[in-house]
């Protein structure tokens, strides 16, 4: 078991696991709000592919404090969803989509490390910047979520209906890709001022991430040339 761990940590902590992570974002992204619209029940999915994603962030960390974090991380994500799925009168929806944040966040922070270790750029560190960018997209939409959760309002438009729970991701990761993408289809708007400064902090951090890591990539690439 030692020696399979030993395995798993080493794939998440080289280049090579760049591509496997942007087929889980990409299915978590943008496949599987398409599922959840159509079959409610769906959210079963979305639970276990952010645990998984939480997960995998406690093995591509290397320095021992991100190992702790992440794993604690992970522990009180997994603690708050079993607490709201149990024969219980509980329900910490809001904690726990905190928590998911925080999660989202250290994750992020970890592969930003992995990214640009050793000042080397290559294919695989190009996907690994794509994967921040879709993790910071989720950081909004759930951000918009907890919005919703703690004023009773956060996104509107003609067709938009939340309820308050997990079917309502479609909706928010939609809303956040437009906004970081800087798209602004006009079709969903920001319900108050809170979800009007995130939205617009989302379109800033969209233009001004691609052009800081293209020019750290591209001055790596300098330097290995010279």
């Amino acid at each position: 078991m030692k020696e399979y761990l030993k395995k798993v940590k080493g794939f998440w902590v080289s280049d090579t696991s760049f591509p496997a992570l942007l087929v889980m974002l990409i299915f978590t992204v943008f496949i599987l709000p398409v599922i959840i619209e159509y079959q409610n029940d769906a959210t079963f999915f979305l639970n276990f592919m952010l645990i998984l994603l939480f997960f995998i962030g406690i093995f591509s960390a290397k320095e021992k404090a991100y190992i702790i974090l992440t794993g604690v991380l992970l522990v009180t994500h997994i603690s708050l969803r079993l607490i709201r799925f149990g024969d219980n009168p509980f329900d910490f929806y809001l904690l726990e989509r905190i928590v998911a944040i925080l999660n989202l966040i250290a994750l992020i922070v970890v592969n930003i490390l992995l990214l640009f270790r050793d000042n080397e750029v290559n294919f695989y560190r190009i996907i690994g910047s794509i994967n921040v960018y879709l993790l910071v997209a989720m950081i909004g939409a759930f951000g918009f979520e907890i919005i919703h959760l703690s004023t009773g309002k956060s996104i509107i438009g003609e067709d938009v209906s939340l309820e308050g729970m997990d079917v309502d991701f479609g909706e928010y990761i939609y809303y956040s890709l437009t906004c970081i993408s800087t798209l602004g289809f006009g079709d969903i708007f920001p319900a108050n001022f809170s979800a009007k400064m995130l939205s617009t902090f989302l379109s800033a951090l969209g233009i001004l991430y691609p052009a800081v890591v293209i020019a750290k990539l591209v001055s790596y690439a300098s330097k290995e040339n010279t």
